[in-house]
């Protein structure tokens, strides 16, 4: 296949690289490599033999590591380069950004060798669909392919979001999945209890891929999505219907805020909204949007440099 892709690399010092690591995979859609040789003195008395690391590999930069991020055709590599500058620099990251194009090649599956099964909160059992899982009583199986859309389940803000939804799904709801991705959330919702999920999301590969990873759930019949920027089209907005037992999103916080007064129009009274993304130093600006635009915090949850909430309106 000769289809070009885009490569954007960010360089910064090795000892931000985990936290910038954490900040490009939210907004990644199709996975990352992390370019490290920081601990490489570290691991040589482990290796024992010296003449199984390349002199060249060797020398390399200690201080710094890259972050490979590739891009599809389809995709905007100035809004995605814009989105995690921006998050770095909120993050108060240095880096150096270059760019460059490749030919799309079988490092689409070399990824798949990342992802594992991993279980999030007391059910739930995420399982990539090239993998095997063994479940135990009271597993709940949520079989997951990301595709080219965001969402393995396996990052930080999503496993924040599914801890939530675990939370606080009772058992017939109405929910409203925005910024779906994969699907993922909405999947993990209808088979948690959720009458019926509604997926939103402005990449228009998710009309295919959410669909299909429900399909693979058996919670085909009970999943719609929709393809669109709510934000500037009121007709999608308004197609959107309302009344939902709870909206969920895991999404960045300038997104969020924007988001904040569509939440409460689309959210029935006594209704649960669930927002994961939000870095937390931007945690107290979206508690207080949240609370101007008149929901009540329920629940907080907190990993690393990641925070996720649960609202009442």
């Amino acid at each position: 296949m000769n289809e070009q892709w885009t490569e954007l690399i960010f360089i910064v010092a090795a000892e931000n690289v985990r936290k910038a690591e954490e900040l490009a995979a939210a907004c990644s859609q199709t996975g990352i490599y992390i370019e490290d040789y920081s601990d490489m003195e570290a691991m040589l008395p482990l290796v024992g033999a010296a003449d199984y690391v390349d002199s060249a590999l060797a020398q390399r930069d200690k201080s710094s590591a890259a972050i490979h991020i590739y891009l599809s055709a389809e995709e905007s590599a100035e809004e995605a380069a814009a989105m995690i500058s921006r998050l770095f620099e909120q993050a108060h990251i240095a880096f150096t950004l270059k760019s460059g194009s490749l030919p799309r090649t079988d490092w689409e599956n070399d990824w798949k060798r990342q992802h594992k099964p991993h279980r999030v909160g007391e059910h739930l059992l995420l399982c990539p669909t090239w993998e095997s899982c063994e479940r135990s009583e009271g597993d709940i199986l949520l079989t997951i392919d990301p595709g080219g859309a965001f969402g393995s389940g396996e990052d930080v803000t999503t496993t924040l979001c599914l801890r939530l939804l675990e939370r606080h799904i009772k058992g017939g709801e109405r929910v409203l999945d925005m910024g779906c991705g994969s699907g993922v959330l909405s999947v993990a919702a209808l088979l948690l209890g959720a009458e019926s999920a509604l997926g939103v999301d402005i990449e228009k590969r998710v009309l295919t891929e959410a669909p299909a990873n429900a399909r693979l759930n058996n919670v085909g019949e009970r999943f719609s999505v929709m393809h669109g920027n709510v934000l500037t089209d009121a007709k999608l907005s308004i197609a959107l219907g309302g009344e939902f037992d709870l909206i969920c999103a895991n999404m960045v916080a300038d997104v969020q805020l924007r988001m904040a007064m569509l939440y409460h129009a689309q959210l029935r009274a006594g209704g649960t909204l669930v927002l994961s993304g939000i870095l937390a130093p931007r945690a107290d600006e979206l508690c207080s949007a949240m609370d101007s635009t008149g929901f009540t915090l329920i629940e907080r949850l907190d990993d690393g440099e990641w925070s996720a909430f649960a609202y009442r309106k």
